[in-house]
């Protein structure tokens, strides 16, 4: 495995870029000023520093539509596409002034006439018209985000090595699982498999939780430790290669009355999930999919988008009119949740990941679940 920093491939980020560049067409923006870290990678190609957490906005990618150049915040040139000159990287600087005085200096920047953003804060808003005097500033988020839901076939073959992460970790957790252990050490124990394959950035807060018999969402025993009778649900999501892979699965410890019938009950409405995931169809399909199934909505989305991170389209119970709106496009990754529950039995959580294709959905995340287990 190769320690030193490296950009994401040639057809990966140029296929990428492409997309972006034929958005700022269609959208007649003449430069892109991109702060968000999932956006910046999409258009360079290039892993960063110093991106744990949140942080305000800044300009920290700069691109060009007339020339396709790119202009880069960045102190050296480890990891950045040949693509990007160094005379294109540009510092951190604790003076904002600074920055701007860079970007004047961007050939194309003077006569830009609309110049879109990712984001703002009231500081740059004032600062970027010295940077670009004749322009426009407009929100570009639309634009990256519809660049960004579409994956091409590298972005595909990504995807699927962070989901083959995820779905090591979802094993490693469930051959861990027995009476006594702990929600933590089940964690761990996922976290540790993901990490012992080069990657320790998990994409989900909790890896592992018991399901409760008395809350329909994610109320179990406060001490965390497994006892017979149990559902355990694990999530596993794993950040690799810059692109989020998701899985998940329940299973039962020792003998559990009624968990047959709701996994059974489970196992319908995915089949009513997948068959809904079709090109073109409305998202909203996939929450009347629960109502077909005769399924409670959960208090979390249906689906999200897979990518750099959490792409659209979100499906939530919580956002009923824009998920009416949503269409499937073909090329999208959904991870799709199953989740029904039964008072004093517990829950069946399932997640995996479904690529919307041109002739119908294709599950990418192919990780046993008990039912298949046991009629195996």
């Amino acid at each position: 495995m190769p320690t030193e920093i490296q950009s994401d491939g040639f057809e990966l980020r140029t296929g990428r870029r492409a997309r972006v560049l034929a958005r700022m067409a269609a959208d007649d923006l003449d430069v892109l000023v991109l702060g968000r870290q999932a956006n910046v990678r999409y258009v360079t190609g290039a892993p960063q520093l110093w991106v744990a957490g949140t942080r305000p906005f800044a300009p920290i990618c700069v691109l060009v539509r007339a020339t396709g150049e790119i202009h880069l915040n960045s102190s050296w040139d480890e990891g950045i596409p040949e693509e990007i000159d160094h005379d294109h990287l540009y510092g951190l600087a604790w003076n904002p002034m600074t920055i701007i005085e860079k970007l004047k200096n961007i050939a194309g920047a003077a006569e830009a006439k609309r110049v879109g953003t990712d984001a703002m804060s009231p500081s740059f808003a004032t600062m970027l018209p010295i940077a670009f005097p004749n322009a426009e500033l407009v929100d570009a988020e639309v634009a990256m985000k519809a660049a960004r839901r579409t994956k091409t076939p590298d972005e595909i073959g990504v995807l699927r090595g962070a989901l083959a992460v995820a779905e090591r970790g979802l094993s490693a957790a469930v051959s861990a699982l027995a009476v006594g252990t702990t929600e933590q050490a089940l964690n761990g124990v996922l976290m540790e498999a993901m990490a012992a394959g080069g990657y320790s950035t998990s994409a989900t807060q909790d890896g592992a939780w018991i399901t409760s018999r008395e809350h329909s969402w994610r109320v179990g025993r406060r001490d965390g430790r497994i006892a017979e009778g149990d559902l355990v649900a694990f999530a596993a999501g794993a950040l690799a290669d810059g692109y989020v892979g998701e899985v998940g699965r329940t299973w039962p410890v020792g003998d559990v009355p009624g968990a047959d019938a709701l996994f059974a009950r489970s196992n319908d409405l995915w089949e009513r999930l997948v068959d809904a995931c079709r090109p073109g169809a409305p998202a909203g399909d996939l929450l009347a999919a629960y109502g077909a199934a005769g399924e409670a909505l959960p208090p979390i989305p249906v689906a999200h988008g897979l990518g750099l991170g959490f792409d659209p389209p979100v499906i939530s119970p919580d956002l009923p009119r824009t998920s009416a709106d949503e269409r499937l496009d073909p090329g999208s990754v959904l991870a799709v949740t199953a989740y029904v529950w039964e008072p004093g039995v517990g829950a069946v959580f399932h997640r995996d990941a479904v690529l919307i294709g041109e002739d119908g959905p294709e599950v990418l995340t192919s990780s046993p679940s008990w039912a298949q287990s046991v009629s195996s």
